[in-house]
């Protein structure tokens, strides 16, 4: 079915390929990322979109020699499919398969693990300086760069570090007009008035005419037209903002003409200096469905095109954790004027669009600039007003300086709502969200939270909103149970004992608590009869309760889905030590000291014993420890 495809076994395999071939090749990597979306929830509008410019960038540099860095990286799959991995293909996003992002592991093309905006021109720079610095001076350096990723403040500081080095660097930009939502800010304004300018577009139009008939390889009539139209466009827009950080600024052209791709591509391969390609791409191009909702479309679930018409595969379970804190958030908008919410390129991950509707005026998406969303929440809490910042734990730790200087140290009342905390499934280590109850406890005023259950959601909120302190509040990319007892009220740094036990207890941070509950209803049928605390809190952490039950149970077994070097259980360890309590008796359950790979997030928990089964194992181990260390089967389950 793939005829050309599927003998790519090497972009070198591109360079005896006409342009019709390259088409042909275009629309057979577009049927297998439409095949990919009927097996598995995948990036998909993006990957459609950066088809030709895939192939263009292949068939004209030699990336086994010289470098290409993707950023953010989740439009990786045409490069993928071109750099020997068809075969593979189909095992994308799995447990043991393809990553979904680029990964060296798999291929030498693939240079970094990207899965964060903006650090592509940065890290090219330095391979650039690397290679110089080794007399590797013909090698071409690549960086492609979304235009939603653009305004993140490394780009700004990457593009004035290459235009003061005068380094040979190419910066390919990406512009769609999208992030996963439509982009916004200034920024995004200026790209839309370098393709609108109707000045600029005439001129445009003529040179295309011209370049048809130009050769496509190394004529210097072509390099000399070029650089005509850079100094016509330079006098009419007096000086463009990237010509005047140093770059020489060449576009904007049609990112899905393959031939002008591969024209422009080898001139700027002669050009000394730094320069930025300015390619206009369709989020989507090629499948209506997508191009006509990009936002839907970008990891849409699994679905059948049955003849034009989208029909996602169903796929039950409960709410989302995501869905509770926007409801939650949507109440207390609704309760109080005061209370903001604020995002960053995260609205439709975060489920925040009918908030954005409801309270256009109380809603801020500031792009892809966390750090800048924190400083801007913290001026927005310093007049009195009660923002919430609404992140992926992952994308939160980029501003990690603003929570402590603008946030903690001014001891505002902030809130975070941190969702994909723990372990991501498909996306894999780069949007684990496993390092922020590391991080946020670490600060001094700052309050850190974890909801057992659906129903904790919105009663942490309601608390957070209510303190005069910044306050953080975790929750995983999970469907939320609702754990059955007799409630207690959210109290600061009050833990909920919801059984005791005279041969253990299992003490939970988060959403692992209805998994606990059960490995703690099975152990009982077994003979083990082990408590169950819900924390609640990492920080204050209820020492009376939980050093208490360190103290008093035979053995204590801590849940978390975080890193356990410095988390839930740490603080726990730490608690004890200031009491005097001997903690050796203390099992931890968590994230281990090693990056977890992409895949099913029922199964990566189960290998780390964050499961029902596992968390129960745990603690008949501890038991049979217990009991042999005092020469007393009394603690073994069954006994």
């Amino acid at each position: 079915m793939h005829q050309i495809l599927s003998k790519i076994e090497s972009p070198a395999d591109l360079s005896n390929l006409s342009n019709e071939q390259l088409e042909q090749l275009a629309a057979e990597i577009r049927d297998v990322l439409c095949s990919l979306v009927a097996t598995r929830t995948a990036h998909f509008a993006s990957n459609l979109g950066v088809v030709e410019l895939s192939i263009a960038l292949h068939r004209t540099f030699d990336f086994s020699r010289d470098r290409l860095i993707w950023d953010t990286g989740h439009q990786i799959y045409p490069h993928k499919l071109l750099t020997g991995r068809y075969d593979e293909f189909g095992t994308i996003r799995t447990t043991g398969g393809l990553m979904g992002y680029p990964n060296p592991a798999e291929s030498d093309y693939d240079l970094f693990v990207t899965g964060h905006a903006g650090s592509s021109v940065s890290t090219m720079l330095g391979l650039r300086s690397g290679d110089d610095l080794q007399g590797e001076k013909d090698r071409h350096a690549v960086a492609v760069i979304g235009d939603g990723a653009f305004p993140s403040g490394i780009v700004f500081e990457a593009l004035n570090n290459a235009g003061g080095m005068n380094a040979n660097l190419l910066v390919v930009l990406n512009d769609n007009k999208m992030s996963i939502c439509p982009r916004v800010g200034g920024v995004a304004d200026y790209f839309d008035r370098l393709r609108m300018n109707p000045f600029y577009t005439g001129v445009k139009s003529e040179v295309l005419k011209i370049l048809n008939h130009v050769p496509l390889l190394g004529d210097p009539t072509e390099r000399l037209l070029a650089q005509c139209k850079e100094a016509v466009k330079a006098g009419l827009h007096g000086g463009m903002l990237f010509e005047e950080l140093g770059f020489s600024y060449i576009g904007p052209i049609d990112g899905h003409n393959i031939g002008l791709l591969r024209k422009y591509m080898e001139m700027v391969k002669t050009l000394p200096g730094p320069v930025l390609l300015h390619v206009v791409t369709e989020k989507g191009h090629g499948y209506q469905p997508a191009a006509a909702d990009p936002v839907f479309f970008h990891t849409p679930p699994a679905f059948i095109d049955d003849n034009g018409t989208v029909v996602p595969k169903k796929s039950g379970g409960a709410k989302a954790y995501t869905n509770y804190a926007r409801d939650a958030i949507a109440e207390q908008m609704r309760k109080c004027d005061k209370v903001t919410v604020m995002t960053a390129a995260m609205c439709q991950g975060t489920k925040m669009e009918p908030v954005r509707d409801e309270f256009p005026h109380r809603f801020f998406d500031t792009g892809i600039c966390e750090s800048h969303a924190v400083a801007f929440a913290a001026g927005q809490a310093k007049t009195g007003l009660r923002p919430i910042v609404n992140i992926y734990s992952t994308f939160l730790q980029r501003s990690f300086d603003q929570i402590f200087q603008e946030v903690a140290l001014q001891d505002l009342p902030v809130v975070f709502t941190m969702d994909r905390a723990g372990l991501t499934a498909a996306d894999g280590p780069t949007h684990h969200g496993s390092y922020d109850i590391g991080y946020m406890r670490l600060f001094p005023n700052m309050i850190v939270m974890a909801p057992g259950d659906a129903e904790e959601v919105g009663e942490m909120l309601d608390f957070a909103l209510l303190q005069d302190h910044p306050s953080a509040i975790r929750y995983p990319k999970a469907n939320a149970e609702t754990v059955e007892r007799n409630r207690t009220p959210i109290g600061l740094g009050k833990a909920e004992v919801m059984s005791t036990g005279a041969d253990g207890a299992v003490i939970c941070y988060g959403a692992q608590l209805a998994d606990a509950q059960r490995a703690v209803e099975t152990l009982k049928s077994e003979g083990l009869n082990v408590g169950l605390i819900n924390a609640r809190f990492c920080k204050p952490i209820d020492r009376e309760t939980i050093v208490g039950a360190v103290k008093t149970s035979p053995f204590v077994v801590t849940v978390e889905e975080g890193a356990l070097m410095t988390g839930f259980g740490s603080a726990v360890l730490e608690a004890c030590a200031d009491e005097g309590v001997d903690a050796s008796r203390v099992k931890r359950l968590g994230i281990p000291d090693t990056f977890i790979d992409h895949g099913e997030r029922e199964e990566r928990l189960a290998e780390i014993f964050l499961t029902a089964e596992g968390i129960a194992q745990v603690c008949r181990e501890m038991a049979a420890k217990i009991s042999s260390l005092h020469g007393d089967d009394s603690l073994t389950a069954g006994s």
